[in-house]
């Protein structure tokens, strides 16, 4: 890999070494800024032998020239790979075909290169969506309604994942673009965009609404002459009420607490 191969070439640096075995100079640079070190170190006479199975190379011009010349046949072998890699990648999202992990739901078809929906978990995608959509749902209670293909409980981030994610709906995300995919949607996309409603308006800030107590300022004790607060308390039943208590800052006070109950 290239964390052994860069240490390699520091021991060629340091002098701990002089010479590389390896299977062919392609094995050596797989890009411009490797071939650049290799050609330098042999340059400098710091690296003075390299031995391959199927190449033949020495420490000449004519040597440095001929070992160029393959580290350039890699790295157009390395670049054309990848631009045949992208353009398969674009034809499939030409076609509508999803490329990689099957998301939660669904299932990779190896054969046919797409994703099919999932016969156990598929319909609890749906189900997962109407629930949160009649708001009466929070994200921790949904992970109670879906299980992982491993039989485990899924994470609440998991859960979120899911109910953002317009595959669902029957299209993919590619280079911060959508496409149309050929895969079978969990739902329509009318209730995808009702659960974004749900979600958008459970992640604005609440306000508190506080009650307000006109007189307060002027309540004092007519024990001690401390201030007398208003806490709001709530009871077992949920209903709110009013306690006042005196703060008992100045000295000790007699007076107990009442309230508009």
């Amino acid at each position: 890999g290239r964390p052994i191969f860069n240490e390699m070439l520091s021991l060629v640096e340091k002098g701990c070494a002089n010479g590389i075995l390896a299977w062919h100079p392609d094995r050596l640079a797989r890009n411009s800024v490797d071939g650049g070190r290799v050609i330098y170190l042999t340059d400098t006479g710091k690296l003075t032998t390299l031995k391959f199975p199927t190449f033949w190379f020495d420490a000449t011009p004519q040597g440095k020239f001929m070992l160029n010349i393959a580290f350039g046949q890699s790295k157009y072998y390395i670049d054309n790979l990848s631009e045949n890699v992208k353009r398969g990648q674009r034809q499939k999202v030409r076609r509508g075909e999803f490329s990689g992990v099957a998301p939660s739901g669904y299932l990779n078809d190896l054969i046919a290169h797409t994703i099919i929906p999932d016969p156990e978990r598929f319909p609890l995608i749906k189900n997962m969506y109407e629930l949160y959509a009649t708001g009466n749902y929070t994200l921790k209670d949904l992970t109670k309604t879906f299980v992982s293909r491993k039989g485990n409980v899924i994470a609440i981030s998991v859960v979120q994942g899911i109910l953002t994610n317009p595959l669902y709906y029957g299209v993919f995300e590619y280079k911060g673009e959508l496409h149309q995919g050929v895969h079978e949607p969990a739902i329509s996309k009318e209730l995808f965009d009702k659960v974004q409603l749900v979600i958008k308006e459970r992640s604005r800030p609440q306000k508190r609404h506080e009650r307000i107590f006109p007189y307060l300022a002027l309540s004092k004790s007519a024990d001690c002459g401390a201030s007398i607060p208003a806490e709001q308390k709530i009871k077992k039943s949920g209903n709110e009420y009013t306690k006042y208590r005196c703060t008992k800052k100045k000295q000790s006070c007699s007076q107990k607490y009442i309230s508009d109950t």
